[in-house]
This record gives C-alpha cells, structure tokens and sequence, in this order.
C-alpha cells in the first residue's frame, strides 16, 4: 500500500516565483522602475482573480496531509480572490508609487483563454488539518517586494522582513526559511 494524498495547490507566491509570473513581474518590474532600470511595466488582462497565497504556508499545509493516519485529498488556498489590478495598487502604494504612471497594457500578455476567477475552497484543510495561511494578501506583497528591491540592490521599505520575523520566519537573502 502507498499513502498517496492530492494536494490541489492554488496559486502560491513567493520572492522566489519565476519572474515571468505575474506576481513577481510586477515586484520585480517595481524594483527595476525605482532603481531607473526600467521606465514601464507591461502587463495584460489586470481584472483577472486569482486566490493568491504564500508558498510556504501551502508547504506546511502538504506536510501536514503526510501527518494524517489515512491519505486524504485537499483543496489549499486562502479562500480569498484578488485581482491583478489589486495586486499592482498594493504593490505601487507600497513604495509610494502611482502606477497608472509607470503601468502600460500590452495585448500580448493576454491569455487566449483566460479564466477570469479563481477562488479555493479550503475548508476540509482547515477543518482536517487545522491548516490556515499564517501570511495575508498585503502581507504577500511587502514580502515580495522587500525582496525584489534587495536582490537588485536597493533598500527595501522592509515591512515584509518585519511581519516574516514577527510569525517567526527567517529573512536571508532570497533565502527565507522556518525557524
């Protein structure tokens, strides 16, 4: 017998997402705009939702479903959607930018079949597992943007470091780990 288990993950964010997903285009498309690296950021569809939460919560979550005495499928997400758009104001605020300054639309990072929403549904993990995201939405973004603003060697306005120390996890550069 196998213990087998699916962990249906939705979107999970971190500093170290790959840069061409839209989350990390944007922390990262700051970061090059505030050091004069870049003048704009080119993005597409900014109404589509997504739930977005932080990758090592949703860690936690799969090892916590290796822990049970049965394997068990779950659904992990925060059971909150945002959009891109959203996203982007959180992102831009952060750091004291307007985006509508520095944003352009662009027609071909348009999904040729975009799913305009998508929301998680985590309650059997809750419930099961006793599992919740320990980072927000706005916490996500400072934590991403602190990170993009370091790695390109600026001064981050560190309120992302602030909350990861405050829930006990540790900031090294683009390394984060659980202490």
């Amino acid at each position: 017998n196998i213990f087998a288990c699916n962990g249906i993950l939705f979107n999970h964010e971190s500093p170290r997402r790959g840069e061409t997903f839209v989350t990390r285009k944007i922390t990262r498309g700051v970061a090059r705009i505030i050091s004069g690296k870049d003048k704009k950021l080119y993005l597409g569809n900014l109404e589509a939702k997504r739930d977005w939460g932080y990758a090592p919560d949703y860690v936690e979550a799969m090892w916590l479903m290796l822990q049970q005495e049965k394997p068990c499928d779950y659904v992990i997400g925060t059971g909150e959607t945002h959009s891109v758009k959203e996203f982007l104001e959180k992102v831009f605020n952060y750091v004291g930018l307007d985006w509508k300054e520095y944003v352009e639309i662009d027609s071909r990072y348009f999904r040729p079949t975009e799913v305009e929403l998508l929301l998680a549904d985590s309650s059997k993990a809750r419930k099961e597992l006793g599992w919740s995201p320990r980072i927000t939405f706005k916490e996500l973004v400072k934590i991403m943007v602190d990170s993009d603003m370091e790695l390109i060697g600026l001064e981050s306005p560190g309120e992302g470091k602030k909350v990861l120390k405050q829930k006990g996890i540790n900031w090294t550069k683009n390394h984060l780990t659980v202490i």
